[in-house]
């Protein structure tokens, strides 16, 4: 009997979603290495809303539109977790998980494969076809997360094409035609395009665009945060769950700022509010300030130097001085 998910809205107001998990079929010639590819839950993960909006575009693909292409791609910031949202995704369905990053360095033959010369065992050599990365994970169950799109180059782009729309497959130069399989999503993640510093981006060919859903990934607010926090660490002490909360809330605010003469250009990211920050509490438990020794060295340490003193506008306005230690109860 197929293993059923249920997916709750977090903010209470959409109905549950129950969708099937997948099944990896018997036979399959490189089943191992795919069932290798299934992501494990991160029992820290929180919902802000992004699953359950996944959940319910998978449930409306299944019993509407199950021939419709598609494709989401997720565009956000730096460290909102689109990835994150997708690998977790993933994992509760019990897809195999295969993350492509569209680099600039990454070129066709890469994605979709070419004709390689292995040696005939006569000391002679004969051409054999091998796979690219994509055509790969097309040859199974799988979730395929095509992350940074909007730094691949047009070549990279326009081979995708046919797997897009609605031809959905993959022409590859030895004649075979690589149809998109049912049990195949297909998404994407990319940065903004603005004057942020995302080196090698560019704003997206239009005809690309348009084979895609795009939806936004934001920061979290300041109880989203906590909620992570809290969930992550249950042992740390509510004064500091708030005060980190609200230096981040506070910092991205400023970040995404319409006002380029007043934003800061380097936000305080998910990796930082959920490793980093916490890090530093550990090593500076016994600091009289703890939370200000591991602002100075995880968070200060890791942005531009023209952003300092609005970090430090920041912090006066919120802490000035950190709570009192220890940060976590034993």
């Amino acid at each position: 009997m197929a293993r059923r998910i249920t997916f709750v809205d977090p903010t209470g107001e959409g109905s549950p979603v129950h969708l099937e998990a997948a099944d990896l079929p018997s036979g399959l010639p490189d089943g191992p290495q795919r069932a290798g590819k299934i992501p494990q839950p991160d029992p820290y993960y929180v919902d802000l809303g992004m699953l359950y909006k996944l959940a319910r575009l998978e449930q409306v693909r299944r019993e509407r539109v199950s021939d419709t292409p598609l494709h989401v791609a997720l565009r956000g910031h730096m460290g909102t977790g689109k990835d994150h949202d997708l690998e977790q995704f993933a994992a509760l369905l019990g897809l195999p998980y295969y993350r492509i990053p569209l680099t600039g360095e990454v070129r066709d033959i890469t994605l979709i494969g070419s004709v390689k010369l292995y040696g005939d065992g006569r000391g002679g050599t004969e051409s054999r076809w091998e796979d690219g990365d994509i055509t790969r994970a097309l040859r199974g169950p799988a979730l395929i997360n095509l992350s940074e799109l909007n730094a691949a180059g047009a070549e990279t782009l326009f081979a995708l094409h046919g797997l897009l729309d609605r031809y959905q497959t993959l022409d590859l130069p030895t004649g075979e035609a690589v149809r998109l399989r049912p049990d195949i999503r297909l998404f994407g993640t990319l940065n903004p395009t603005d004057l942020r510093d995302y080196a090698g981006t560019q704003t997206l060919n239009k005809a690309f665009a348009d084979r895609w859903v795009i939806w936004e990934k934001r920061f979290p607010s300041g109880e989203q945060t906590e909620a992570m926090l809290t969930r992550r660490y249950p042992k740390m002490k509510p004064a500091f769950v708030s005060t980190i909360a609200r230096l981040a809330a506070e910092v991205n605010e400023s970040f995404v700022a319409p006002d380029a003469r007043t934003r800061v250009s380097t936000p305080m990211s998910l990796r930082t509010v959920l490793d980093r920050i916490p890090a530093g509490l550990w090593m500076y438990a016994e600091a009289v300030d703890p939370l200000r020794r591991a602002w100075e060295e995880f968070v200060l340490q890791h942005i531009d130097p023209y952003d300092l003193d609005h970090y430090e506008t920041v912090w006066n306005a919120i802490a000035r001085r950190g709570p009192a230690g220890p940060p976590f109860a034993k």
